[in-house]
């Protein structure tokens, strides 16, 4: 009889849990049985790790073998144990020494050939197997540049089976030379924003653009077709500073598990754009899927960009389901295979033309819907969805004195500033742990930032008259700070706080 143990890690969501694989093999009717609450793609490596086994030139052990994965009650999914139970098997075997193996983490999918294959998620989990004190990690060989990323990881890539059978001690002659398997370039996250320059004309809808750059506000631009509502949209991750070394790791980690992160490339170290079509379902959009669910739109554009154009043709059922992260910052998702919680702090964007027809701007005179058409259409996005948002702008069409005068400012002035308000805002805001103005309650703002007596007058007048919500009062109060950053004042004034109001209502129509 033989025992043999070693690590792996599961992840749920971006939460890596230790697990424990354990090998037991006895001399009696030959059989491999995987207990543990093994999903089917898991209960499928036993012919996997089989073959790979026989393939590397070792003989299978013609025993009763059974392999626990525990925790016994976590939920075990996909494939990534592969590593794990081969070698926790052939350690019971006896092909390798079984002493120490307990301390080192095995993550990898084996191929019939003997090769170990990539997994998602390697950074999350490379991070959880640290932080528990495991700092020896074998993983394959396009997925070493990736585990490296995680301070503390000592970081062993293999090509092949035999390779971390010798590692480990065993015989050294089943190292053949093979081709490590290569994880595809197209999976990495790109994004390239156009330059500000490009924006002619349109001062009001740039300003609302550099104000939620500066504060991480939430915007909504209305306004017809050819005005300009995607090109301003697509300019704002240029503006944003660039991640933090804690936000990069947070971003790349989510992009790991979504599988659309390069390695190669290093830690994401640019904000997000994601901006998911109009058909999209509320899986597609805040994650989900059969068991434990993968991340949607909503948590890639995590620390950057989630842009919802022609937001009004939208499903209503998925604007809603956007309600929680907007106010939480992080997602979760409840599954029969368990609960997923993933980071969603992002910036939300809208787009919309003001009716079908998208003419109703102005005096709305070439606009052929009627006036109960008009109130359906943007009538679609509920009451606290839009009381969320910050900035609510409309985007009228150039006029001809605006083509005439040539380029806006380039990205990279309107960056410069924006650095600077962020700046003041983490300096008026260190040891709260918030960054940004968008991030801080109202009840802090009220009570430790004790707005002047007429600003106060101002949102009560506001508030008594329906013009603002206290949700609307205290985000308004949050845009005021942020032009004041803007502005290098230490505290907004009654003029600050009137032009985040504007801002607020700019976009209310019909």
């Amino acid at each position: 009889m033989g025992v043999a143990t070693t690590m792996a890690v599961s992840l749920v969501g971006l939460e890596g849990h230790m697990v424990q694989v354990q090998a037991h093999l006895s001399a009696t009717v030959p059989g491999f049985t995987v207990v543990g609450l093994p999903d089917t793609a898991l209960n499928e490596s036993r012919d996997r790790v089989r073959a790979a086994v026989t393939s590397t030139g070792l003989t299978w052990p013609v025993r009763k073998i059974t392999v626990n994965l525990s925790p016994a009650g976590l939920r075990k999914r996909g494939s990534g144990y592969d590593l794990a139970i081969a070698v926790a098997v052939l350690a019971g075997a006896g092909e390798i020494p079984a002493g120490g193996l307990d301390g080192v983490v095995h993550l990898g999918e084996l191929g019939l050939d003997g090769r170990i294959q990539p997994v998602r998620g390697v950074l999350p989990a490379v991070a959880a197997a640290v932080d528990a004190g495991y700092e020896r990690i074998v993983v394959a060989v396009c997925d070493a540049d990736e585990a490296r990323l995680v301070p503390g990881a000592r970081v062993i890539g293999a090509a092949s089976l035999g390779e971390v059978v010798a590692l480990h001690g065993g015989d050294a002659a089943l190292v053949r030379s093979v081709e490590p398997v290569r994880r595809p370039r197209t999976a990495g996250y790109t994004f390239a924003p156009g330059d500000m320059a490009d924006v002619v004309g349109q001062a009001d809808a740039r300003r609302a653009l550099e104000v939620a750059a500066a504060g991480g506000h939430h915007l909504f631009f209305v306004g017809p077709p050819g005005s300009g509502k995607t090109m301003l949209a697509s300019r704002l991750p240029g503006i944003l500073p660039d991640l933090t070394e804690r936000e990069a790791v947070e971003v790349t980690a989510v992009h790991s598990v979504a599988g659309t992160f390069d390695p190669a490339d290093g830690l994401i170290r640019r904000p997000p754009f994601e901006d998911p079509h109009h058909t999209a379902t509320p899986a597609a959009v805040v994650g989900g899927g059969s068991g434990v669910p993968r991340p949607g739109a909503a948590t890639r554009a995590h620390r950057g960009i989630l842009f919802l154009d022609e937001v009004a043709e939208f499903r209503p059922s998925v604007l809603d389901t956007l309600r929680q992260p907007l106010e939480q910052g992080e997602l979760t998702i409840h599954r029969t295979a368990g609960v997923a919680r993933y980071p969603a702090r992002f910036q939300m964007v809208l787009a919309a033309n003001p009716c079908p027809c998208g003419m109703s701007i102005g005096k709305g005179l070439e606009c052929t819907c009627t006036p109960t058409v008009r109130r359906k259409y943007l009538g679609r996005l509920s009451g606290p969805l839009l009381d969320r948002v910050d900035l609510q702008v409309e985007v009228l069409p150039v006029a001809n004195v605006d083509r005439q005068q040539g380029s806006g400012e380039p990205t990279a002035s309107v960056a410069e500033r924006v650095v600077s308000a962020r700046q003041a805002a983490r300096e008026r805001l260190r040891g709260t742990g918030w960054t940004t103005n968008a991030e801080v309650p109202g009840s802090w703002l009220r009570e430790t930032l004790r707005p002047r007596e007429d600003i106060g007058d101002l949102l009560d007048h506001a508030l008594s008259t329906g013009m603002l919500s206290l949700r609307g009062a205290d985000r308004v109060l949050r845009v005021a700070w942020t032009i004041a950053d803007l502005a290098g004042r230490d505290a907004p004034t009654v003029d600050d706080v009137g032009d985040a109001l504007g801002l607020r209502r700019g976009g209310r129509h019909g």
